[in-house]
């Protein structure tokens, strides 16, 4: 609205001019794509973020690799078929290796990216539970790399023996190494999978006993996949999953109990 003088005879008149609405002055409007690039640009910081820490990672394995590797190899006798097998040895280890080392700092940059589209109640929950997949995670390689690994490995070069003069290559071993190592610290993550299922209320306990037989075959399965394949491996593989399943109910027994005593609690 404007007020402007119009000069009539010796009279100055106060004019009120209405503008129509589209003829107001233009206002700033949100910019629909802003959220848009923002999450972008929050994605493009945790690629960077992962790949630094992947690089860097690399950078130390593949330049320490002379003292890491006695200890790893376990006193095994192992040999190298050539000068690219020994570069390939070690851009293969190093790589899977610093992959491995740089998880926990990768699934810190995600929570940092994913964390502000979550509600309180899964923000508390994941917060938690990040120190315990880190712990369950190394008790897994632990399993595997203590427990695992050289039972099968021994036993498996053992039996060829017998009848073979078996070479055992330096590529093989590793490839052995990682597979009798890193799947059990991804299948330790059990108990905390299973929780976080039962805190968004997809499973309770009455489910996971109810199909606790189908649960078992799936875990025989799972065993049969990843394990080496002799049939001892395959039982103190599949034994600490079974019990991993049963500590998972209990667990989920325990916060099934507390949250019906907090709701009664709050409706006494």
């Amino acid at each position: 609205m404007d007020e402007n003088e119009v000069s009539h005879g010796h009279q100055k008149i106060k004019k009120t001019v209405i503008r129509p609405e589209s003829q107001k002055p233009d206002q700033p409007e949100d910019d629909p794509f802003e959220p848009l690039v923002e999450q972008l640009e929050s994605l493009r910081s945790l690629l960077i973020k992962s790949a630094v820490t992947f690089v860097l990672w690399f950078l130390i394995i593949f330049t320490t690799v002379r003292w890491w590797f006695p200890v790893v190899s376990m006193g095994a006798d192992i040999v190298v078929f050539g000068p690219f097998e020994v570069i390939r040895f070690y851009i293969r280890t190093s790589a899977a290796m610093s992959l491995g080392l740089s998880t926990p700092f990768i699934c810190w940059y995600l929570w940092q990216y994913v964390r502000a589209g979550l509600v309180d109640k899964q923000t508390q929950f994941l917060r938690g539970s990040l120190p315990v997949m880190l712990g369950l995670f190394l008790i897994g390689l632990s399993f595997g790399y203590f427990v695992v690994h050289p039972f099968s490995y021994f036993f498996l070069i053992e039996m060829g023996e017998r009848n073979f003069d078996v070479l055992v290559t330096a590529d093989e071993y590793m490839s052995f190494l990682l597979v009798t190592t890193i799947p059990f610290g991804l299948i330790f993550q059990l108990p905390i999978v299973v929780l976080f299922l039962n805190h968004i209320e997809l499973l309770d306990s009455e489910i996971m006993v109810k199909f606790r037989k189908f649960a078992y075959f799936g875990l025989l399965v799972i065993t049969a996949i990843i394990a080496p394949p002799d049939f001892f491996t395959h039982i103190i593989t599949l034994l600490p999953m079974i019990g991993l399943y049963e500590l998972s109910i209990i667990l989920v027994r325990r916060k099934e109990k507390r949250t019906a005593e907090k709701e009664k609690s709050r409706t006494a």
